[in-house]
């Protein structure tokens, strides 16, 4: 029989410990500040940046949001993250993607000083993260870890196979993943065979954008499944990478969608926001 991981009540378990920790900061005189920048009116970034303000709103902690007209200069957007930069009720600064073609993504994340990055985009704390350094982290690849982990999934020597090699995504829970001793496998759109190559795994994870890809061919009986996708189908129903109803028998552990690795997206964010407030403040 399967499990479900509910990553609905994992993540309300890590707020409820975030709060506690925000409640003794604030009693400290220290309120953790996020600032988040969305240029344009992208309808599904625009539901993100509310429910990031919902989060700040339920765990006290200070939020700005400052939104940027679609044809917003390049110019105007690095001077706004400047300013935010040397602020100091912010610690936190997010940039919502994606971004208009007339500004380039790269140099605005790059902008964003390294300990104010609690997206972990930063090429400084990529780097970090290469490395096995402590650092900002991503945070779906974060969510997903805290996912496994709180589901009491053992990683140390198990083979785990991801299906995507994005930066947000791919690259990071790899690095991860690797730091907790797993047996890393990247794959991709030229990997030869990739069924067969996918159920080598005890750990699968989906993180290719397209609806309902993976089948019960690329599951090895009792895998745990951790599907990152989120597709939209043509009668406005979510899905995600995997095809949930045709494989769930097969595996040990799976994450739904919606309600499985969504949440802990934004809930990674708010404890990277409180990470950088402690640091800020010489607080270990």
């Amino acid at each position: 029989m399967f499990e479900i991981i509910d990553g609905k009540k994992i993540s309300n378990d890590i707020q409820s410990k975030i709060k506690l920790e925000v409640d003794q900061l604030r009693y400290k005189g220290i309120t953790p500040g996020l600032a988040v920048i969305i240029v344009g009116s992208n309808p599904a970034s625009k539901v993100y940046v509310s429910m990031k303000q919902k989060a700040c709103a339920n765990l006290g902690i200070y939020s700005e949001e400052h939104k940027l007209e679609e044809n917003t200069s390049q110019d105007s957007l690095l001077e706004l993250i400047k300013s935010l930069n040397a602020d100091p009720k912010i610690n936190g600064i997010l940039v919502q993607l994606p971004l208009p073609d007339q500004i380039n993504t790269n140099l605005v994340l790059e902008t964003i000083v390294p300990e104010k990055d609690v997206d972990g985009f930063h090429p400084y704390n990529v780097g970090k993260l290469v490395a096995g350094l402590p650092t900002f982290v991503a945070c779906t690849p974060y969510g997903v870890i805290k996912l496994l982990e709180h589901s009491k999934v053992h990683m140390a020597g198990k083979e785990a196979v991801i299906i995507g090699r994005s930066n947000i995504v791919g690259k990071p829970v790899a690095m991860l993943l690797m730091q907790e001793n797993a047996t890393v496998t990247i794959c991709h759109s030229k990997t030869k065979d990739l069924p067969s190559v996918c159920r080598r795994a005890d750990i699968l994870i989906a993180a290719i954008g397209k609806p309902k890809m993976v089948t019960k061919e690329y599951i090895k009986k009792g895998a745990v499944v951790i599907d990152v996708g989120v597709n939209r189908l043509p009668d406005g129903t979510l899905c995600g990478d995997v095809d949930f109803d045709d494989v769930k028998d097969i595996t040990s552990k799976i994450t739904p969608v919606p309600g499985g690795v969504g949440p802990m997206t934004i809930t990674m964010l708010m404890l990277n926001t409180v990470k950088s407030a402690k640091i800020a403040n010489g607080i270990k």
